[in-house]
C-alpha cells in the first residue's frame, strides 16, 4: 500500500471510527459503553493507558481541526481535576503531554498551573535512580532502581513539552538527560534495539526482551522530541538520530512479509501485536519527516499501515492489541500477555493514520 495512492475518503471514515471507540471505550476490560451513553471521552480511570489515548485523540483532533473534540478533552481533564488526580508517578505522568499541548490551544490557566506544577515535581522529587535516571514508578510499585523504555514517552517527552511551554531550558536539558541515560542502559549495542528494562539491583535487562511495544515507544519518542523542541542541540539530533537508525535497521528486518510486528520481535512464533505495528510505522513516518531516515524506509511503514488496517473492525475497534505489561522475568510472560481493546492501541493508530493523511495532502 502506498501512502501516497491511500483512499483519502476511505482513510477519514476509519479514523473517525477509530476516535469514536476510543471515546467509548470505559475502561480496561470494559469494552465499549452503548450508543446511547453519554457523550465524550468515558475512560475512567488517569494512568498511563488513557494518557497515550488522550494523545493520540489530541493529534487527530489538532489535524481536522475538531473543536468539538478539543472540548471533549478539556470536558474529561476538568472533570478528572475537579474529583481528584491520583498519586504522581511515572503513568500519572502520561495525560500530562496532551495537556500540556492542549493549554496551547484552550484559555485554561488551571491547566497550565498542573503542567508547570507536575514538571516541576518530576525534575525535584521523582525518585531518581544511580546515574540521575527517571525510576520507573507506578501505582503497584516502586520499581526500586529500575529504568524502563516505557518512561521517554510516558513522562520524557512531557517534561521536554512543559520547557518549551514555560521558557524552562533545565526542564529541556533534564528530558534529553533521560533519553542519553536510558540509552545507555536500554539500548543493545550489537542489534540496535531495546531492551524493556534494566534494574540496578543486580544490574541486569532482566528477561533481556526486545519488547515490540515498548522499541515502538522508543522510535516514536525520538522524532516527537525532535518536533515538541525544535531548538534541540545538533549534538543531541546526532547522537539520538544515529540511536534511532540503529533500531530501525534492526526493526526492518524483523518486521513480516504482512507488515506486522510480533511481540518479542525476535522470535517469530510470539503473538502478532498491533500496537506496536502501529507505533513503529508512525515513528518510521515522523523520522522520515524530521530527516532521521532516508524516505526509502516508507516502504516498512506502508507494509505496516496495511496490516494496521486489516485489524480495525466496523465499530472502530482496533485487534491484537496486547494488554499492559509489566516488567517480564522470562521470555514467555511476554508470549502471555492476553490481547484487548485499548485506548493505546487506538490512539498509536490514529497518530499512524492521521500522519498518512497529512502526508496524502489531506489535512482532514
Amino acid at each position: 500500500m502506498n501512502t501516497a495512492s491511500v483512499d483519502n475518503a476511505a482513510l477519514l471514515t476509519t479514523i473517525d471510527r477509530v476516535a469514536t471507540a476510543f471515546s467509548r471505550l470505559k475502561g480496561i476490560k470494559e469494552g465499549l459503553v452503548t450508543d446511547n451513553a453519554a457523550s465524550g471521552i468515558q475512560f475512567d480511570e488517569w494512568d498511563w493507558e488513557v494518557g497515550v489515548g488522550l494523545y493520540g485523540f489530541l493529534r487527530r483532533a489538532i489535524s481536522a481541526n475538531d473543536q468539538k473534540a478539543l472540548q471533549e478533552l478539556v470536558a474529561w481533564y476538568g472533570a478528572q481535576i475537579e474529583r481528584g488526580i491520583p498519586p504522581r508517578q511515572i503513568n500519572s505522568t502520561a495525560p500530562m503531554l496532551p495537556l500540556a499541548i492542549l493549554v496551547q490551544h484552550v484559555d485554561r490557566p488551571d491547566f497550565r498551573a498542573l503542567v508547570e506544577d507536575w514538571a516541576d515535581w518530576l525534575v525535584k522529587e521523582l525518585p531518581k535512580t544511580e546515574d540521575g535516571g527517571f525510576q520507573h514508578v507506578v501505582k503497584e510499585r516502586l520499581n526500586d532502581g529500575e529504568l524502563w523504555d516505557d518512561t521517554l514517552f510516558m513522562a520524557g517527552l512531557f517534561l521536554a513539552q512543559a520547557g518549551v511551554l514555560c521558557g524552562r531550558n533545565d526542564w529541556i536539558d533534564e528530558a534529553v538527560y533521560q533519553f542519553v541515560i536510558h540509552t545507555r542502559y536500554l539500548s543493545d549495542p550489537v542489534s540496535g534495539l531495546w531492551y524493556h528494562g534494566w534494574t540496578f539491583n543486580g544490574r541486569h535487562n532482566f528477561a533481556k526482551a526486545f519488547w515490540a511495544r515498548g522499541n515502538a515507544w522508543i522510535t516514536v519518542a525520538i522524532p516527537e522530541l525532535f518536533d515538541l523542541v525544535p531548538t534541540l542541540g545538533e549534538k543531541d539530533r546526532r547522537f539520538l538520530s544515529n540511536v534511532l537508525v540503529s533500531q530501525v535497521r534492526s526493526l526492518k528486518a524483523y518486521q513480516r512479509p504482512d507488515g506486522m510486528f510480533t511481540t518479542l520481535l525476535d522470535d517469530p512464533s510470539s503473538p502478532l501485536e498491533t500496537s506496536a505495528t502501529a507505533g513503529i510505522a508512525y515513528g518510521i513516518l515522523r523520522a522520515i519527516d524530521a530527516g532521521i531516515l532516508d524516505k526509502s524506509d516508507k516502504i516498512y511503514a506502508e507494509r505496516a499501515l496495511a496490516a494496521v488496517l486489516a485489524e480495525i473492525d466496523e465499530e472502530g475497534v482496533v485487534h491484537g492489541v496486547s494488554d499492559g505489561t509489566p516488567m517480564g522475568h522470562d521470555l514467555d510472560f511476554y508470549r502471555r500477555i492476553p490481547n484487548l481493546p485499548t485506548p493505546y492501541g487506538q490512539a498509536l493508530t490514529m497518530l499512524l493514520l492521521t500522519e498518512v493523511l497529512i502526508e496524502s495532502g489531506c489535512r482532514q
